[in-house]
């Protein structure tokens, strides 16, 4: 069997590897595809059908996240058949959410999918809300806030949480039109198995899920910096979003894109109040003959803190010192530090904390 078929899409012969999708294969090719309920690091699911396309040869339009490409096939993904049913599509998906005055969903977050695309793509016949009775309730948890008349009941969020966490602490709970998510037993996500890592809010195209403290930034003017989270040695890079110099939340990049994969711990993408805190530590502090602690130059902590060594070193010897590196710094940095110990003080007592 060959490592690779060919097809076409839209009138370009594109070549993708053996197994792959026709969503991956109309990303070869260029087209843009909307979707709602696609991850890429979850196994498809096809229920959204935002993504249907048309395949000569099959009487149906079919999704493109779970249909396999074959070859030889030919694809259309912008005939007036598929705009068609994105735009009726959309029209239901109105009818099941609060609308605002403009006829758009209603946002309670920072990001709708659902929204771009009934921008993008327009709707169909207006259809008579269907008031979908979700159950909502309020959970004590301090990060994530969800909101049941935002929720699509796409189950991005369950399935990240069962294929990517592995936790599985929400799940879909009542059936029909009242499908909705919940936890097991309707626990609170403190009592759950649930570990606070916020991947939900990342992966809900809806903002169904969101942070808590984003709630009502909605349109802020935010500064978007790229960053490494510093809270362990694995390097997972982050987003931060800054407003008037303050970290006001944090995201994750885009999945395949950075060594984390779009995903983050509870420190990473929650433990954000240190950075402005007021008793966060900006310059050096050096303990004076009154015994206080007084505000210093990096210059003067510096040679206080070499000339202490130092007086250990003549006074014990140099195995009295032992020098204890941090898996916050990078790689340079702790190399500069075992240096540190084994050259400039000749002692082979030292450590890294990622070994332990």
């Amino acid at each position: 069997m060959s490592d690779t078929i060919r097809l076409v899409v839209d009138g370009e012969e594109v070549e993708v590897p053996t197994g792959s999708t026709l969503l991956a294969a109309t990303a070869r090719a260029g087209a843009d595809v909307p979707t709602l309920c696609h991850d890429p690091r979850l196994d498809p699911m096809g229920s959204c059908r935002m993504c249907l396309v048309e395949v000569e040869g099959q009487r149906r339009l079919q999704p493109a996240c779970a249909y396999p490409a074959m070859e030889g096939q030919v694809v259309h993904t912008s005939t007036d058949r598929v705009e068609r049913h994105r735009q009726v599509l959309l029209s239901m998906y109105c009818a099941d959410h609060t609308l605002d005055a403009d006829g758009l969903p209603a946002e309670r977050a920072l990001g709708n999918q659902l929204r771009a695309h009934v921008e993008a793509f327009g709707t169909g016949p207006t259809l008579p809300p269907i008031g979908t009775p979700r159950a909502g309730r309020e959970d004590p948890n301090p990060y994530i806030h969800f909101d049941p008349d935002s929720c699509i009941a796409c189950a991005r969020c369950v399935r990240y949480c069962d294929e990517v966490e592995a936790v599985s602490a929400i799940t879909l709970a009542m059936r029909g039109s009242s499908t909705t998510i919940a936890t097991a037993d309707q626990v609170g996500l403190l009592d759950s198995s649930c570990e606070l890592c916020g991947g939900c809010i990342d992966t809900c195209p809806t903002g169904a899920m969101s942070e808590k403290r984003a709630l009502g930034l909605l349109g802020a003017d935010e500064e978007t910096v790229r960053s490494t989270c510093n809270f362990c040695g694995v390097g997972c890079q982050l987003d931060l979003h800054v407003r008037d110099g303050e970290v006001v939340r944090v995201s994750s990049p885009p999945p395949g894109t950075t060594v984390n994969d779009g995903n983050l711990c509870v420190k990473g993408r929650f433990a954000t109040e240190f950075i402005n805190h007021p008793d966060r530590l900006t310059v050096p502090l050096i303990r004076g003959d009154d015994g206080e602690l007084h505000e210093a130059t990096w210059d003067e902590a510096i040679r206080v803190t070499a000339a202490g060594l130092m007086g250990v070193k003549e006074r014990y010897g140099a195995d009295a010192l032992g020098f204890v590196s941090s898996s916050r710094c990078t790689g340079e940095e702790n190399y500069l530090v075992q240096k540190l110990s084994r050259a400039a003080f000749g002692t082979n007592n030292c450590h890294q904390c990622a070994a332990t």
